[in-house]
């Protein structure tokens, strides 16, 4: 008899060490991690631009090439601090900023809305309309 209850501890033991016994886990993230950049008006990249998106805890900044990293369906912010809006010092021209893939296609229709701008969506280049050092979110 105290064999078998041994073999039954030892069982359930098992069970629940290969099974888990609930909670989280990584498999519960999307594993489809979406990469896109920012870029200037000649494809340049913008880096070091502060962004941070529903699956961060922290704020992170662009890489060198522009690149940014999400799951598709997350808000990410951008703090566009820095950026005057006119380029070459003119205040009708604004600097272009254009959100694009791994080809420098431009990826249109992306909801946003900016602090002090407001609420419109990205054009077919991947470009969009911001002011002077705005704070935006992209329905990513």
């Amino acid at each position: 008899m105290n064999k078998k209850l041994i073999g039954l501890v030892i069982a359930v033991v098992a069970v629940f060490g290969l099974s888990g016994c609930g909670g989280g886990s990584d498999n519960d993230r999307p594993s489809d991690l979406t990469t896109l950049f920012l870029v200037d008006q000649n494809g340049f990249s913008y880096g070091g631009i502060p962004y941070k998106c529903d699956s961060m805890f922290n704020w992170d900044s662009t890489r060198a090439n522009g690149e940014f990293s999400f799951y598709p369906g997350e808000n990410c912010e951008f703090d566009f601090l820095g950026l005057d809006g006119d380029l070459f010092g003119d205040p009708n021209v604004d600097d272009i900023i254009r959100i694009v893939d791994i080809g420098n296609n431009g990826k249109g229709r992306i909801p946003y809305e900016c602090e002090l701008f407001g609420a419109s969506s990205t054009y077919n280049d991947g470009s969009f309309n911001y002011d002077t050092d705005d704070r935006c979110v992209f329905e990513l």
